[in-house]
């Protein structure tokens, strides 16, 4: 008889459950054990590919998608140990987790089930980890953020515990759902889960009836594993909000006696959270339209009065006036919205642009239809002709000065990479050969000071994982990616807890570097064949956009800066890079080159662009040598090429001239 059996419900999260099996195989190697894996239906290979690496696993595959706690029990109907572990599988187990579990549940034979500490991905302490039932009380406070206010006082934060010691263990009323070891009489006496939860909920409702049976639920602090939460829904149709509140409110009509207060409460944190989950997604185009708004109920108001103070018209009579400055405003806002000039990552200079050429012919007509409000077409002509003005201007300034309502593209990571073996030289190679990301590799971390300067794939070992924190610090690393088999999971733990001030992305390599997990996100890294396809350059808006920006620019260097390097500059000044750059321009007015694209032209019939007198290849740091990395910048600068990614590369052109001081 196996001393633990291991309970996987596994939906879509293909890439995180084979970390999460690799990591069970390292912290299970002592004892006697069995892994249950239940599929809810996943059709991202999961099945296969379980099958292929991991034939030991009793694998039980649902023709749909059961559910969290229904997928449960029917794996523990199989389920032999003598403890159960229910496991979620965005997750990674430390070495040591199982024995210090075993050897907790051995001192304390009160203990019925416990969890472990739950970590994010940066560290940082998974707060649902060790949580009280949500009486009235306790969810008056949660929904109405008085326990994130207070987050020490045991009367608000309550449902969270964060007035407690993390580092310590205690008695709890319940855990998290990701991590849950149990006792095999505990469930013999107490059954599985409750089928009526679909998902979340359940967790609760088992630790109230472990405690209900006469034991005790425990926060175990002594180990902890990393969880990646909410993967399996984020590949779902679910609404997570309505699930987790509906969940909630099953709990408490079950368990305690359901009032019309907490009714009410349950129903306004539902209103509540997806309130805050559409402002927070919607938030760039809600800013943009209330601004928006704004501006053209203020420049009405402005145009009314010089209007009246030019021609003595005594203005909008004032019993029409709410009506006359809020709705025009409106209408715009409405026709701004079918031209698409909100969007959620960006704002369009171009599409207000056309919408206000709309919204001044529309709004124009409609005064004819209702000749009590056609006070006056010339106040509604200087509106529109100061919007023209305004409302394209405060965009331009956003972008260019404060970089909101950019999507951004320059997305190049400074990446330190443990390990330096064969894995760490397929990871480099398929990162500088992937299109979609940019990585500046700064250095490969090593375990031995020996190691310290030797090259793989042309990079330098530049430190081990010993003073990894400083080479974070000090290298200004953004994303670290373990990719190694020497480094264990305890290691790769310490070094995240200890990173998680730098804010810095970990990531974990695939066993054969064909995919990255970290933050709840994979990047594919499957090499990409390249086919003749079209990017944003090869786009006709695009090109025109391009073409009257390289000779509008041009034509003002060429008379302004222009006559001064060339007379005035010397030999020296001319020569320097900044001078090269002015000195090309004529180039780019006569159509032979653009200020920014590829270094050279492609000769493979895939178009790149016109060489440009700058672009990724001189504002981003590589190898010059490297020519597939060179090629892998055009390409991506073909790909995502757009106005103010132009504007961006020239931007950080010009900085790079004064930096050197040229």
């Amino acid at each position: 008889m196996p001393k633990l059996s291991i309970i996987i419900v596994n939906y879509n999260v293909k890439e995180f459950i084979l970390n999460l099996l690799k990591s069970i195989t390292s912290a299970a190697k002592d004892f006697s054990y069995e892994v249950i894996i239940v599929d809810n239906a996943s059709d991202d290979g999961s099945i296969e590919v379980i099958k292929e690496k991991y034939p030991s696993v009793n694998l039980i595959v649902n023709n749909k998608n059961v559910g969290f706690g229904k997928a449960n029990n029917q794996a523990l109907l199989q389920a032999k140990g003598e403890f159960f572990l229910l496991l979620n599988p965005d997750t990674i187990v430390k070495e040591d987790t199982f024995e210090k579990m075993f050897d907790f549940f051995e001192r304390n034979p009160e203990a019925g089930m416990a969890g472990c500490k739950v970590l994010n991905p940066d560290g940082t302490l998974q707060l649902a980890c060790r949580r009280s039932f949500p009486g009235p009380w306790t969810s008056f406070t949660k929904v109405t953020g008085l326990s994130s206010l207070f987050p020490k006082s045991k009367l608000f934060a309550k449902y969270n515990l964060t007035y407690l010691d993390e580092n310590k263990s205690y008695e709890v009323d319940a855990i998290s759902g990701s991590f849950m070891f149990i006792r095999k009489e505990v469930y013999e006496k107490i059954g599985g889960f409750d089928p009526e939860f679909f998902m979340y909920g359940e967790d609760l409702d088992l630790c109230y009836r472990v405690q209900k049976s006469g034991y005790k639920v425990y926060y175990v602090h002594s180990t902890e594993i990393i969880h990646y939460k909410g993967e399996s829904t984020k590949r779902s149709s679910l609404d997570e909000t309505k699930v987790f509140y509906d969940a909630m409110h099953l709990f408490v009509k079950k368990h305690f006696s359901s009032s019309f207060l907490v009714e009410t409460i349950l129903q306004f944190a539902i209103f509540v959270r997806k309130s805050i989950a559409f402002a927070n997604v919607y938030k760039l185009p809600i800013f943009t339209a209330v601004l928006d708004f704004i501006l053209f109920t203020v420049t009405l108001f402005i145009s009314e009065k010089l209007y009246a103070k030019e021609d003595g018209w005594q203005g909008f009579p004032e019993e029409v006036k709410p009506a006359i400055y809020f709705i025009p405003g409106f209408l715009q806002l409405f026709i701004s919205t079918i031209f698409t000039a909100y969007k959620k990552k960006s704002i369009s200079v171009l599409r207000i642009v056309i919408s206000l050429l709309a919204g001044v012919v529309l709004i124009s007509s409609i005064t004819f239809f209702f000749k009590q409000y056609a006070f006056s077409r010339a106040v509604l002509l200087i509106t529109y002709a100061i919007l023209f003005f305004a409302l394209p201007l405060w965009r331009i300034i956003s972008k260019l000065f404060f970089n909101i309502g950019i999507e951004r593209h320059l997305s190049k990571a400074r990446t330190l990479i443990v390990g330096s073996e064969n894995r760490a030289n397929d990871l480099i190679k398929k990162l500088k050969s992937n299109v979609n990301d940019i990585h500046n590799i700064i250095g490969l971390i090593g375990f031995r000071n020996d190691e310290i300067d030797k090259e793989v794939n042309g990079v330098k070992i530049i430190g081990t994982i010993k003073n990894i924190k400083k080479i974070i610090d000090d290298r200004k690393i953004d994303k670290v990616i373990f990719s190694s088999d020497r480094i264990t999971f305890a290691e790769i733990f310490r070094i995240v807890s200890i990173g998680q001030s730098s804010n810095v992305d970990f990531m974990i390599a695939g066993s054969e570097s064909d995919y990255l997990v970290g933050k709840s996100a994979i990047a594919m890294l499957n090499d990409i064949p390249l086919v003749k396809v079209q990017y944003n350059i090869s786009s006709i808006s695009n090109k025109i956009v391009k073409l009257i920006f390289d000779v509008s620019l041009s034509l003002l260097i060429l008379f302004f800066i222009f006559p001064f390097v060339y007379l005035f500059g010397g030999k020296r000044k001319r020569e320097s890079e900044f001078g090269k750059f002015i000195m090309s321009v004529p180039k780019v007015f006569f159509l032979r080159k653009s200020f920014v694209g590829p270094k050279q032209s492609n000769n493979e019939g895939l178009f790149l662009g016109k060489p440009g007198l700058t672009g990724l290849w001189f504002t981003e740091f590589y190898d010059k040598s490297d020519k597939k990395e060179e090629e892998k910048l055009n390409i991506y600068y073909a790909k995502n090429q757009n106005a103010w990614l132009d504007l961006e590369i020239l931007g950080k052109t010009i900085s790079k001239f004064f930096i050197k001081g040229e």
